[in-house]
């Protein structure tokens, strides 16, 4: 009987990386996600998402309980550590993440590829929504980049922020650049243009 390889996620590597450093209980995973800035790359709102993956790595040998304590501020608190084969594991994955892209489905792209159930001014108004999100969550990058950089910290732990940065600065000025094909008619159909591609090809 052959059993499956564990299965990766941004969230169970995160964990697998922080476990290097030292043994932690859960809490304390979570505060360290976001007291390094993580929180922009992984979800740790829902504790219970991360007692789910710290679970299913503790179930598949990734990581092992070192201890399980308890003192009057706190309920009994199970501390983990990383073991050789989640040392392994965490290094595999990570070197499959940064050089294969992976064929993911977000929701913005979805929606773009739907967007003709609205009409190009609903179109518009809609994405200069987003336009004023996107730049409020540009500004909100660049002040994180200029606070880490004024703590000394090296680039290396601040290339997930860059990174977000960058794409983020990308899709502002695309999607810009379409509220503007919109509003000035550069972007443009017909009814019959769609009716002709919902019919099909001509069948001879």
């Amino acid at each position: 009987m052959t059993t499956s390889a564990p299965r990766s996620s941004p969230l169970a590597l995160t964990v697998l990386a922080l476990l290097h450093y030292k043994p932690l209980h859960p809490y304390g995973i979570q505060r360290l996600v976001k007291d390094w800035g993580k929180e922009q790359v992984v979800n740790v709102r829902q504790r219970a998402s991360l007692y789910r993956t710290i679970e299913r790595l503790n179930g598949d040998g990734l990581i092992t309980v070192r201890e399980t304590g308890r003192d009057q501020q706190y309920p009994e608190r199970t501390v983990y550590e990383v073991t050789d084969a989640g040392r392994e594991t965490a290094r595999a994955w990570l070197e499959e993440m940064l050089s294969a892209p992976k064929e993911e489905f977000p929701e913005f792209p979805a929606a773009l590829s739907n967007l003709l159930l609205l009409t190009s001014d609903e179109m518009a108004d809609v994405l200069e929504r987003r336009v004023d999100a996107l730049t409020e969550k540009l500004d909100g990058l660049e002040a994180a980049m200029a606070a880490e950089a004024e703590q000394g910290l090296p680039r290396i732990t601040r290339l997930e922020t860059e990174y977000l940065r960058a794409v983020t600065a990308a899709e502002l000025e695309w999607v810009h650049a379409v509220v503007e094909d919109l509003r000035t008619s550069r972007l443009s159909w017909s009814k019959e243009q769609l009716d002709a591609l919902a019919a099909g090809p001509v069948q001879e």
